[in-house]
């Protein structure tokens, strides 16, 4: 029997196999669209920590992937939005169906709860990079904001620690679980059998199974680092700058502004029904009903709002990646932006306002 719960991210309660139960503050990160260059340093400092070893080639916890055409596994969002089908908003407010509302009951399992999913062939999990770098198109007349006509863009991913995991939802044997204290989704390695049932209803694909061990696996948030007061190692190695860890719940965090108070950034998919904790700030080249589909219905006002930053969103922005530090807590002064710990300490302090540097007039303008 499902039950009812609230998810903020659709405006309206749904479907879910367990009911409401919140951390005591949720795992949650920004990253930037408009400064990512698809360098996949993030890439590989995950996979140099974590899955380096037999069993684990083609586990990949981060990945970047170049859309619109890029994706590991292969086509994976295409594929569920095929299966899903075309879904209505009104407004702010989601009236489709959700995976979990969209679920085929001959295909529940002992936790009586199922996703609407699929499982990847080993094929589609065999090219991390495939089409990258591949844009939607060349325009040799050039391009020109705020949509440009042909577009392309790198979009990092990493588990979503979702408030409403689909992989704990679909797990025969419970061995998946979200913690109490800062709510990273974490497979018990004791308990699993590898059914894979976690692989076909997350509908972000990002558990995978390793056959060394018989056992599937996922990103576990850098628990031990995040436990230290330190963020992942794919927000600390970003040369990009495009990510900010932080707990999406605290009003005091700077997550916490970007997405309830500036609301510039956005959830993955938010029409899967998850309430991903990773949120994106929209691309402002991209088409505008690419980033809808993707983003939801308030791509518009978040890219108005980057684009014409006040004081506060400006401050915050110079944050990222500013520190290895988690930033609990935030204070914006007349020139700089300053970051603090969850004991109150100092760990940053950012210039607001970049300098810029004119040449002489006795100087060539060049490098």
């Amino acid at each position: 029997m499902a039950e009812m719960v609230k998810n903020w991210q659709l405006g309206r309660e749904m479907e879910y196999a367990f009911p409401e139960a919140r951390p005591q503050r949720q795992f949650a990160a920004v990253f930037n669209l408009n400064r990512c260059i698809g360098c996949q340093t993030c890439t590989m400092a995950c996979k140099s920590t974590w899955t380096f070893s037999e069993g684990q080639e083609y586990m990949w916890w981060n990945n970047v992937e170049s859309k619109p055409y890029g994706g590991y596994p292969k086509n994976w969002d295409v594929k569920l939005l095929s299966m899903l089908g075309p879904q209505p908003w009104n407004g702010r407010t989601y009236e489709g169906k959700t995976i979990f509302e969209a679920r085929d009951p001959a295909k529940q399992t002992v936790t009586g709860m199922v996703a609407l999913g699929y499982l990847p062939s080993d094929e589609e999990w065999r090219h991390p990079n495939l089409y990258e770098d591949a844009s939607r198109g060349h325009n040799p007349r050039g391009e020109s904001l705020p949509e440009h006509q042909h577009w392309g863009f790198y979009l990092p991913r990493i588990c979503n620690h979702c408030t409403y995991p689909a992989c704990l939802a679909a797990c025969p044997r419970k061995a998946i679980y979200k913690r109490q204290e800062d709510g990273i989704v974490l497979i018990d390695q004791a308990r699993c059998r590898g059914y894979r049932k976690c692989m076909e209803a997350c509908p972000y694909k990002k558990p995978m199974y390793r056959g060394t061990t018989g056992t599937s696996e996922k990103c576990i948030g850098c628990y031990p680092r995040i436990e230290q007061g330190q963020a992942t190692r794919c927000i600390a190695t970003c040369i990009g700058k495009i990510r900010l860890f932080g707990w999406v719940d605290d009003p005091e965090s700077p997550v916490h502004y970007l997405v309830h108070k500036a609301k510039v950034a956005l959830p993955l998919y938010p029409q899967f029904g998850t309430e991903p904790n990773v949120y994106y700030i929209p691309p402002r080249w991209v088409s505008r009903a690419y980033l809808t589909q993707m983003f939801g219905p308030g791509v518009e006002e978040a890219i108005e709002t980057y684009t014409h930053p006040d004081k506060e969103l400006l401050g915050v922005l110079q944050l990222f990646g500013a520190t290895d530090r988690i930033i609990h807590r935030y204070r914006i002064e007349d020139e700089e932006a300053v970051g603090f710990d969850a004991a109150g300490n100092e760990v940053v302090r950012t210039a607001i306002w970049e300098p810029v540097q004119v040449r002489p007039e006795n100087r060539h303008n060049i490098t």
